[in-house]
């Protein structure tokens, strides 16, 4: 059945950043022990008290300070930013930004890192840079995905006037409904920020096109396709057949070995949303997106903010297409990728 959920909160919790860098104290405390939180984290942050020393302002121990600082970070409270003036990560988000025209957030990493690795620290940066992107109102499309699954886990509470998190796209296929993938992802979305639910429960890829065509015209499936229609800011990931850690699209049973010779033949480099597109950034003519479930790229367009995460070199080719057909605004990158991605469009002049 189509319509909100609820959105409880997700078991998983990402991991405490270290203290340093630059503070920032965001929202009104909710209850008492929000409130000796705020206090806890001006002290040590803006006042640079020690934790001993808090404790007997607090008249508490130090253990329920230590504590008191975690909920801080774990609830959006504190932001953290490192301003490293060593790294490359400002050159390169420069440099992407001038290129593509996207405002680029640069992650650091390293080179002999694992895609696993990689990909777990680019999604915590994306998680903690997300939240103050978004505003009251928001209708924030998320997209399914191995990327945006990872970002999920790492989101921080920031509460939203009036937000509504609505899917992209369909997580159905010939084995599964896709319910359960799809929308774990979609409720730690919407614990996150305290915005209402819309799932989208159609198939990822109808077996007809034209199947597709009746089934927009339901007024069930209108309304959903209303709210994507009407979505401030679009999160999602970029998928690549050849990534080392393959999109969730192209392992999960989605597409059979019809499916895959018709987007090689078609020259697919990668997929927003399961929208496919070559490297030149055209979609015209290919054949999977008449099936679809995913947003028209125009749909994808419309939206003021959109926020694509991309993790690992081996999906360089999917970037570039994404970036070529104008699909985001903001980039979410680990600097592997990034330094790829300025040497190459430094040699294509």
């Amino acid at each position: 059945m189509f319509g909100s959920t609820p959105a409880p909160a997700p078991s998983a919790a990402g991991p405490r950043p270290r203290r340093g860098g630059r503070f920032r104290a965001a929202g009104p405390p909710q209850d008492a022990r929000t409130l000796d939180s705020l206090r806890a984290a001006q002290m040590y942050y803006l006042q640079d008290m020690t934790m001993d020393a808090i404790a007997r302002e607090l008249r508490t121990s130090r253990s329920t300070v230590s504590r008191l600082l975690t909920m801080a970070r774990d609830t959006g409270v504190v932001q953290i930013q490192i301003m490293n003036p060593h790294e490359q990560a400002p050159q390169l988000e420069e440099h992407i930004g001038q290129r593509f025209g996207v405002q680029a957030h640069v992650v650091p990493v390293t080179e002999s890192g694992h895609e696993a690795e990689v990909l777990e620290r680019v999604a915590i940066q994306a998680a903690r840079t997300i939240g103050p992107l978004l505003d009251s109102n928001a209708i924030i499309g998320v997209a399914w995905g191995s990327t945006i699954s990872a970002v999920s886990r790492h989101l921080t509470r920031k509460v939203i006037h009036d937000g509504t998190v609505v899917q992209l796209n369909g997580a159905g296929n010939t084995q599964t409904s896709g319910i359960t993938y799809a929308s774990e992802i979609l409720r730690r979305f919407g614990w996150a920020y305290g915005a209402r639910v819309e799932q989208f429960p159609v198939p990822a890829f109808f077996d007809q096109a034209s199947t597709k065509t009746a089934m927009w015209g339901e007024r069930s499936v209108r309304r959903v396709l209303d709210l994507q229609e009407r979505m401030t800011t679009a999160i999602f990931g970029v998928g690549s057949i050849g990534a080392e850690i393959p999109s969730h699209v192209y392992t999960g049973g989605y597409l059979d070995r019809a499916a895959l010779d018709s987007l090689a033949a078609d020259e697919v480099a990668g997929d927003a949303a399961t929208m496919f597109f070559r490297a030149d950034g055209s979609y015209d003519g290919i054949a999977m997106n008449s099936r679809s479930s995913g947003p028209d790229f125009d749909v994808l367009r419309a939206a003021g903010r959109r926020i694509c995460v991309v993790s690992g070199q081996s999906k360089i080719n999917g970037l570039r297409g994404a970036l070529a057909a104008g699909l985001a605004t903001d980039v979410i990158l680990d600097d592997v990728t990034a330094r790829s991605l300025v040497n190459d469009s430094a040699a294509s002049g």
